[in-house]
């Protein structure tokens, strides 16, 4: 099993599912070029994929364009469904930085061929996550600054506050779908600047009052 830690403690969590939302930032929508969504868009993506800090990405040979996706991870702590936006934070034990690393040329693939995109977003090394900060030092998730530096050049920028929808919502909506367990990680969306990442770069995520991410690329 893949286990998280929050940091600074013994608690650890054994990762079940990880659930990503795409198309939660509008500057991201429109760099892309997609439609704004009606309902959230939501994918999930196996344990195998993390990478703890520190590691090394590993981009599949039958990728040639992959690219960076910053994202705050949400760690849930405890078992709920159909779950109230107003009691959604209490679910929660903490947070991470994530990237949600896609490889965008298979994802646009699968699409134009009305297929599933998991392998584009779900291959090993594909979810390089920091240690979790306690919920509780964070008092609100929705308006914390993001930034990626890759190779020492900030590529993305923004603020949780940006995103179309709140981590309650998020949170909420997701739990209509899936029951959330302990140890299961939501992925939030990324702003905008994703742009693709080749051998050698060095990329360093960091999200305020929750961390900073670390990782290379092989």
């Amino acid at each position: 099993m893949h286990q998280v830690k929050i940091k600074n403690s013994e608690a650890t969590y054994s990762v079940g599912k990880i659930i990503g939302l795409g198309r939660n930032y509008l500057d991201h929508i429109r760099e892309l070029g997609n439609k704004v969504p009606d309902r959230p868009v939501i994918f999930c993506k196996p344990a195998s994929s993390l990478l703890p800090d520190g590691g090394t990405i590993k981009i599949p040979d039958y990728s040639s364009n992959c690219h960076h996706e910053l994202e705050l991870a949400l760690l849930v702590g405890k078992t709920g469904k159909h779950i109230q936006a107003e009691n959604a934070l209490s679910y929660l034990a903490g947070y991470a930085v994530a990237l949600d690393l896609t490889l965008r040329d298979v994802q646009d693939q699968q699409k134009n061929k009305g297929l599933p995109w998991e392998i584009a977003k779900g291959f090993d090394t594909s979810c390089p996550i920091s240690e979790f900060t306690a919920a509780a030092k964070v008092s609100d998730p929705n308006n914390l600054q993001l930034q990626l530096k890759v190779n020492g050049e900030i590529r993305q920028q923004g603020n949780t506050a940006q995103m179309m929808r709140s981590v309650e919502e998020i949170i909420a909506e997701i739990s209509t779908f899936f029951t959330l367990e302990s140890g299961d990680i939501i992925l939030t969306g990324t702003p905008a600047g994703v742009s693709r990442i080749i051998a050698g770069d060095q990329l360093e995520g960091t999200i305020e009052k929750v961390g900073s991410l670390q990782v290379s690329v092989a």
